[in-house]
């Protein structure tokens, strides 16, 4: 079954298209999608293939997160998104062990709002603080962007905890996607992005700040960028 779907995915690779995704996904050395490997597959041609082989096994989905190529480990989170549906409590503790497998930004936004954040909307969220703190840049990311979930329901109160604990962030991947989920608040609630804000954007760095204030009026956003909001 596997091997239907590889050669499945092969038959679709571009390599003029792997050359651009293997620089923008930074992948060179020291950087930080270092040795990721790609075939040059579209996410549209992706979500057809996962689609079409969604029935496989958690344990076929298992072998697919730990491949080496990053669309083989995108098919698993998409598959994953669609077993989420019928399962979203098993696939979610599933996507939790085999978290440190979903190791870009683009397998994490797909995949922790989806998955993790719904699973956690009505339970227990403390894993979200403990991700928040990982070395892994890809489980802090996943520890913010889950919160788009909660976001999206009105709830706010742990987008801006663990943003928090991420405002000294050293990662720009980090600095993005906390101002990014700063900046969904303010699109549900500007008054409360703007109380968080006055309370830490002295302290945000700068591309964090941008992120966050990037809706604003212009006016209103130099206030900000110069420091006297």
């Amino acid at each position: 079954m596997i091997e239907e779907l590889t050669n499945e995915l092969l038959s679709l690779s571009d390599p003029k298209r792997a050359v651009i995704m293997q620089g923008f996904f930074k992948t060179g050395q020291g950087q930080y999608g270092e040795g990721d490997v790609f075939l040059g597959i579209s996410m549209p041609d992706a979500r057809k293939v996962a689609k079409k082989h969604s029935h496989i096994t958690l344990a076929e989905v298992r072998k697919l997160l730990h491949s080496k190529i990053h669309e083989e480990r995108m098919l698993a989170v998409l598959i994953l998104l669609i077993k989420c549906k019928d399962d979203p409590s098993g696939i979610a503790k599933f996507y939790i062990k085999y978290m440190k497998q979903v190791n870009n930004w683009d397998l994490v936004d797909v995949s922790a709002p989806k998955i993790l954040g719904l699973y956690l909307l009505q339970g227990d969220r403390s894993i979200l603080c403990k991700l928040a703190r990982s070395p892994s840049v890809w489980e802090r990311r996943a520890s913010i962007l889950a919160t788009l979930t909660f976001i999206r329901s009105g709830r706010f109160d742990d987008t801006f905890k663990i943003a928090e604990i991420l405002l000294r962030d050293k990662h720009d991947l980090m600095h993005k996607a906390v101002g990014w989920m700063l900046r969904e608040v303010g699109n549900h609630d500007l008054a409360a992005e703007e109380r968080f804000l006055k309370k830490h954007y002295r302290e945000m760095p700068r591309t964090m700040l941008r992120y966050a204030i990037e809706k604003f009026p212009e006016n209103k956003r130099r206030l900000y960028l110069d420091g006297g909001a």
